[in-house]
Formats: structure tokens, sequence, C-alpha cells
């Protein structure tokens, strides 16, 4: 305690004398400034919601509005107070309604401790017994350096963390130890898969579609009211953007298309994680305006931060400053700046806060002091902070325990949890069949308008087709032809299998769409394989009808009709299984370049296992014959269609002898003389797409339960015995 006290204290001397209490207030207004007098108060306990209904006036817009309905109290004396100094509120338009609000929803954690087995190099403590608050119509900031455990304890509050983590502690909404029901939150992680080829107003109404239960009329006011709350009216008709060669929306509005996907619920409590992720000054601001907006209206707000400007933290309401898991401040932000003072580490007048806070708490900056020790700046020291950053955070910590803004925390957690409010509700899923038929008309509008990854991929194969059958043209009919018409066959089915694979870049667009919206419950396995399946038929049945015709009539095929639609169909089945064969393999590395290398391999391991090179009787066992070549789908195509062409057909050799298509293929390729044999190997074909699918399913389910959350059954546990 000596040593950090002498380096607490010649860090006094180094800066007080620019930046002393008393002379670090400007001459001219800052954001983060309240009233005089008003910043060595502790928290106060105004802010403690009643948990009747009461009815608060709130300004919105005519016609529509910026506001969304969801449940709050009045809003916060704090919040008024904020308004009231010098930070601005955010611009009303004139001549607004008067809008009326419903109880809200408050959450409190007390004692949160979270361990995560290794993903600390010395302790797998990710969060140390963490205390806090969020209130109504607040904004409750959590900040710190990177790795401090600033997301997983948002995830944590949110119900969201990893099956490896485990969690101590309670964790209490309206005052009661329970589990969030669907709708009643909402949770904008750090990257949210948005679909390109679709407008904001589009993107956000399939979302109210897949999210709310009743008619799809009644969803087209609650994408309206979304829109205008995170004042995306100006880009509602503009496409989302961001691939096959389309311009995208900027960072800033689609990091608020995200959010707005979530406020069609209309949620009482929003987590958001770092939602100035990848902007500019400018986009942070007008996100965190429109935020302090949205808490007008009532909604909870929770979200991580890394460093923010001074005119954006002067807008927060409540601040959670952490450091490896430590919690080294919790309160109103403006008492965060003379707790800091308190310890001996007071901010300079022309600096943000944030960044000082984040200065003397993140020890990257003394590797970067070791760096730079002989350099000076033009005040003769590199740092304004010349301390090691571990005494500093040390010394807040301890300052942070022993002070009265500690034990007004607990005093509020206390306050907030000694009388049970209203429970939360679900509001109501949207039912499998709506969200199986959404799903489905959504990715055939994405398939119309990407011509990138669809109609391209329609011309490779047409391409290909007609490269294959101008090779083989002109066979005539004669049992020498037979052969080379086998040939031509393998090749067929061979190449445009391999070509397929040009869909893994949309097919793990896809998954990653599907993850994104499984993690907020918006979709299911089930629903999503189902629309998958459905859009993808009249696509893949396009590819097969076109590339079939082409190559049918250019290798000179028996001119039958019959048998020019059972070569459509076993040609479209093959796709089928090839589209299930893909997703499975996209589904199991969900990463573009080992999908791309693990199908290549397949395809070419079952190309050599389908009976052609060498006749499948006559391929060495047990790999090559038993399982190989009978999981080799090219082997049941390639069999039907030689099937369909040959079986019934005779060859005469001379004048008095013949022999049938069966006999003529004999050493060529291995066939069933049975007449229906062709139909069991469509039917073959389809068992395997079925097959594949049904592994698709399980992949993904696995995948949905491996990210359950621990906490959110923690959570669960506790709802049961309460």
């Amino acid at each position: 305690m000596e040593e950090i006290q002498s380096q607490s204290d010649h860090y006094r001397s180094s800066s007080s004398s620019a930046s002393s209490p008393a002379s670090r207030v400007p001459a001219f207004n800052f954001f983060y400034l309240r009233k005089p007098g008003s910043l060595g108060q502790p928290i106060s306990f105004e802010d403690s919601p009643e948990w009747e209904d009461t009815d608060a006036d709130v300004r919105v817009e005519e016609g529509g509005g910026d506001s969304i309905n969801a449940a709050t109290t009045s809003v916060s004396p704090s919040l008024s107070k904020l308004n009231s100094g010098s930070l601005p509120s955010p611009h009303l338009p004139e001549g607004a309604a008067v809008a009326k609000k419903i109880a809200g929803a408050s959450v409190a954690w007390k004692d949160l401790t979270v361990t995560i087995e290794g993903k600390r190099k010395y302790s797998d403590n990710v969060v140390k017994g963490s205390n806090g608050y969020a209130l109504p119509g607040t904004m409750t900031v959590i900040m710190g350096p990177a790795k401090s455990g600033k997301s997983t304890l948002l995830r944590a509050i949110a119900g969201r963390l990893p099956p490896a983590a485990k969690m101590y502690g309670e964790i209490f909404v309206n005052g009661a130890k329970m589990h969030m029901p669907y709708g009643s939150y909402g949770y904008v992680d750090l990257e949210t898969t948005l679909i390109g080829s679709l407008t904001v107003r589009e993107y956000l109404y399939y979302s109210a579609v897949l999210q709310l239960p009743g008619f799809f009329s009644q969803k087209k006011s609650v994408v309206e009211e979304a829109i205008h709350a995170m004042s995306l009216g100006d880009f509602a008709n503009k496409l989302i953007g961001g691939h096959c060669f389309m311009k995208g929306l900027p960072s800033g509005e689609r990091r608020r298309v995200a959010i707005a996907r979530e406020l069609v619920m209309r949620p009482h409590i929003l987590f958001i994680d770092e939602p100035l992720y990848h902007l500019d000054s400018v986009s942070a601001l007008l996100m965190m305006v429109t935020l302090k907006k949205l808490t007008s209206t009532g909604c909870t707000l929770i979200f991580t931060l890394n460093q923010s400007s001074t005119e954006v933290f002067g807008l927060f309401d409540r601040i959670c400053l952490l450091s490896n898991g430590n919690t080294l401040f919790f309160g109103e932000t403006l008492a965060c700046l003379q707790h800091f003072s308190n310890a001996g580490f007071p901010c300079p007048i022309m600096q943000s806060p944030s960044d000082h806070f984040l200065r003397a708490i993140n020890t990257d900056f003394d590797r970067i002091i070791a760096m730079c020790k002989n350099w000076q700046d033009d005040n003769g020291d590199f740092s304004a902070v010349n301390m090691d950053t571990a005494v500093a955070i040390c010394t807040l910590e301890a300052t942070y325990k022993s002070s009265a803004d500690a034990a007004a925390v607990e005093t509020m957690i206390l306050r907030l949890t000694e009388k049970e409010g209203p429970l939360l509700k679900s509001k109501g899923k949207a039912s499998n069949a709506t969200r199986i038929a959404v799903l489905t008309w959504r990715s055939l509008l994405i398939m119309s308008r990407e011509f990138k990854y669809y109609w391209l991929r329609l011309i490779l194969y047409m391409l290909l087709t007609l490269c294959i059958g101008t090779i083989f043209s002109g066979l005539g009919h004669s049992l020498s032809s037979v052969v080379i018409r086998v040939a031509a066959i393998f090749v067929f089915v061979s190449f445009t299998s391999l070509l397929s694979i040009a869909g893994v870049p949309v097919l793990m667009k896809e998954i990653k769409i599907y993850v994104s919206e499984e993690s907020n419950q918006h979709s299911g396995a089930l629903a999503f394989l189902f629309g998958q399946l459905l859009s993808s038929i009249p696509f893949l049945f396009l590819i097969s009808i076109s590339s079939s015709l082409a190559f049918y009539f250019l290798i000179g095929l028996r001119d039958e009709f019959s048998l020019l639609m059972y070569f459509v169909l076993n040609f479209f089945m093959c796709l089928l299984v090839n589209e299930g064969l893909m997703l499975a393999v996209v589904s199991l590395w969900k990463n573009i370049f080992q999908s791309v290398l693990t199908l290549v391999t397949i395809h070419v391991v079952l190309m050599l296992a389908a009976g052609y090179f060498r006749i499948r009787s006559e391929l060495p066992g047990p790999l090559w014959t038993h399982p190989l070549s009978y999981i080799a789908f090219h082997t049941y195509s390639i069999q039907g269609l030689l099937e369909n062409e040959y079986l019934g057909v005779n060859f005469a050799i001379g004048q008095v002898r013949s022999i049938s298509g069966f006999q003529a293929l004999h050493s060529a390729y291995d066939i069933s003389p049975r007449s229906n044999a062709k139909w069991e190997n469509v039917l073959v074909l389809f068992l395997m797409a079925v097959g594949y699918r049904i592994l698709v399913f399980v992949l993904l389910h696995f995948y949905a339960r491996k990210n359950v959350s621990l906490h959110r059954l923690f959570r669960g546990k506790h709802n049961s015995t309460a």
C-alpha cells in the first residue's frame, strides 16, 4: 500500500497543476458537465422505479412518430437533470403528440461472477463479483479495455453465456429471479448478418413476420415504428447491400438496421454489444443520440463500449467500468469523474473522460511507455498518467469498494429486489408454418436479385453443358457409340456436380443468417430447412431442365418424351442430393475455404468410386466397394440414365445376330437388367436427399443446443423454485 500511495502521490504532483478538480472545468460547456455542485454527490435513490403502472407524457412525432410502445415507468429524475442541465436532449419536432406509457422493467445483478475455463491466463474468472442495475428509460454502459469482461457481463445479464461458462450470483428482473421470456428483451450482437439484397423496409418486415404472431398486415405499423425509432426513414427503400457488387449502406446505418430488427418486438430491455463498432465519430454520435431518444420511450438500454468521445459520454446515465473482470466503478457517469479525482487521477481539461478512464486502466499502455521511455513531449512527459496501470487499477478498485458509490449501489439493488414487480410475459411467436412460408418467399426474392450467386451459376451450367455436348456430339446409335456415350454421361453428371461447389458462398450466407436469427429465436432448424428446400427447388429445376435439354439433344439420346422427362427428373434429384451434401458440409465447418476443400475432396473420391474408371463389381473392397460405391450419388444417377437409354434397345451384329443394350453395356458400366431399375435409382437419390437434410437438421440442432446459455438454464431453475 505504501508503494501504491507513493506512486499515486507522484501522479497527483505531475497532473494536479493542470487538471485539479477545481480547475478542471473549462469556461465553455462540455457535454458531460452538470449543474455546479452536483459532481461530488453519490448515486441518488430517486431513480428507483415504482411497480404500479404509471402514465408518462412523451413527445412523439405526429403521424407515426419516432417512438415505439415499450414498457417503462415515468422518466427518471436523474435523466431529467441531465437533460435540463448542459447535456442536450435529442431534438424533438414541434407540434408533438402525447403518448401513454406502461410499467417497465428494471434489471439488477448481485455478486455476479462468470468463470470460463482457459479464458484468462492467470484466472478463469472473467467477471468477478460485479454489482449493478439498470432502470427503465436510462442508458447503462459497460466500459473497459479489450478483454476486460464487458461482453461476458452483458451476455450473463441477458442469459446468453456459452456452455463453457459457469455463472455465480443473482440476476433480478423487476425484483424477481426469473428468465426473461421471448419478446421481452432484444439482443444485438457485435456483428449481425444482414441480407444485402433486401431493402431496409423489406428486411425489417420479414423479421417482424418471423418474430410476431398475427396477420401480415399488422406487422407494417410495427416496422414503420422501428424505422422511425432508429432514424432510418431516408434509407428505408434502399438496399442494405454489402456484397454481390451492390453498394451497401454505411456502417452506421447497417448497425441501426440490426438494432431496428430487435425493436419490432417492442422489447422492455435492449442489450447491445458495441453499438459503435466500426463507426466514425459522426456516425457514433448519431447512433447514441438515436439510442438516447429510444430510452425516452421507456426501454431499458444496456450496452458495452470500448471508448467514446466527450459528446457521446455525456449521453450516458450510468457507467460500469471494468478491468480484467474487476468492477472499478458503477454509478452515474459524472460521479465517475469524481471517483477518479478522489483516487488521485483527475481528468485533464482537454481530454475525453472515457479516454482518460481507459488510459488509466489499460495495461497495454505500459508497453507503449516502455517502448517510448526516452521520448518526451512538449511538457516533458510522454504520458499524463506516468504510473503503472496495475497500481492505478488497484488504487481505483480499493477506492471504489470503500466509497459511498459502492454502498449506494448495494442499497439500490436491495431496494429493487425487496419487492417483486410485474412479471414479464412472452409476446408469442409466429407459427412454424408461417416461418416456413416467409423464409421460402424471402429466399426466392433473394435469388431473383442476386446475379452473382444464382444467375451466374445458371450461365456457368449452360456453358459447361454446351462444352460437354459439343465434344460428344454426332455419336450416332451404333454399338461402337455405347462406350463413348457412357463417358459423356459420366462427365456430365460428375462435372456439373463439381460445378455446384460454386454455390458454397451463398449457402454459407444462408447458414450465417440462420445462426443470427436462431440466436434470437427468430427461426428454427426445421423452418430453415424447409424454407431453404422449397426455395431451392425452382432454381435447381431451372438448372436441370435447361442443362438436360441442351445435353440430351447434343449427344443424340433417344428421341422419346418420356425418356427425356426421366433424364430431367434424374438430373434434378442428383442436384438435390448434391445441394444437401454441400449444406451438410457448410453446416459442419461454417468456413468457405474448409467447406470448398472438403467438398472437392469428397467429389473426387465419389467420382473414383462411381464405377466408370473401374466397373463397380470389380472395385477392390472393403473401402471402395463398401461403402464408397454405395454412398456415391453419381453411381445411382449414371446407372439410371444408362438404364433409361439402353434397356429395351437391341444392337445388330451382322445381319442375323443382335445383342441387347444391357449386354452392350456389360463391359462399360454395371447396370441392372430389370425394367424398373431406373426408378429404383431415382428412389435411392430421393432417400439420399432426405438423408442429407436430416443430417443438416441434426448438425444445426446440436449447434443451437451448443449455444444454449447455461445462465438461462440457471435462471430457469430459480424461476421454477420461486
